[in-house]
């Protein structure tokens, strides 16, 4: 064989160990793909999950404080944001 046959088969060898490595590289980023996907949806539902908890957990202290005028408006407002978000998703599901 001559040398230049030898070398064009271990070119041709080191191509086929790069294009394994490459279809290799492809699943593996495809797999980190999906499972950043999954992570992404398991944090947003774990931060909906906190809010709510949060909201649940403010809702409790101030059902057992007595406010004053301040606090109220505080609440009152809070209140009334949530019933025109309430109002607003009830619009958009009648469309």
């Amino acid at each position: 064989m001559s040398q230049l046959d030898q070398q064009l088969k271990r070119m041709n060898e080191k191509l086929q160990q790069l294009l394994k490595q490459y279809h290799s590289l492809q699943k593996e980023n495809e797999r980190l793909k999906q499972e950043f996907q999954q992570m992404t949806s398991r944090y947003n539902e774990a931060s909906v999950e906190s809010q709510k908890w949060q909201q649940q957990t403010e809702i409790l202290k101030l059902s057992k404080e007595e406010m004053n005028e301040t606090e109220k408006k505080v609440f009152e407002k809070r209140l009334n944001q949530y019933v025109k978000e309430i109002d607003r998703c009830i619009a958009l599901l009648n469309e």
